[in-house]
């Protein structure tokens, strides 16, 4: 059975940082994902390149990048980390109304990159609703989640579907 402690409480309650100094470095990868809804109309301000704000799936790319880089920055407990690799990817899904964001994040270190992950998406996601509002503010951001993870002490993880 797997031990379920919460790390990042001490004994008496208080939150803490978890001591990564005995960890061996390893190469750590996370793939998160996450979706953006929107209407017709703002599905086709970004396909058509008109948006007066510039490349939205560009600037969400960059966005996202950006984010990773800062996770320790925006997220109080975690480590920062020498990224090696960030992958930020969009895909328009014009029939389903939605842009798919997908990142993938790498270091070799004693901690893993899920958050660097989950926060690329997150920023990529909400840099796509700042530059389309204006034609919908209805959109709606969903199933951000972790898709996978490989290495460090418990080993790898898929997402099941």
């Amino acid at each position: 059975m797997t031990d379920h402690k919460l790390t990042h409480i001490d004994g008496t309650g208080r939150a803490v940082m978890v001591d990564v100094g005995d960890k061996a470095v390893t190469r750590r990868v996370a793939v998160a994902s996450g979706e953006v809804h929107m209407s017709a109309p703002a599905m086709a301000q970004i396909i058509s390149g008109q948006n007066k704000k510039g490349d939205v799936l560009a600037v969400a790319e960059l966005a996202g990048i950006m984010a990773a880089k800062r996770t320790a920055e925006i997220i109080p407990l975690c480590h920062p980390l020498p990224l090696t690799k960030l992958r930020v990817a969009l895909d328009c899904d014009e029939a389903a109304g939605l842009v798919r964001v997908q990142a993938e994040a790498q270091t070799d270190g004693k901690t893993g990159v899920e958050m660097e992950a989950l926060t690329a998406v997150s920023a990529a996601c909400l840099t796509v609703y700042d530059m389309v509002k204006v034609v919908d503010k209805s959109m709606t951001i969903s199933g951000i989640k972790l898709i996978e993870k490989r290495g460090g002490k418990s080993g790898d993880w898929v997402a099941g579907d």
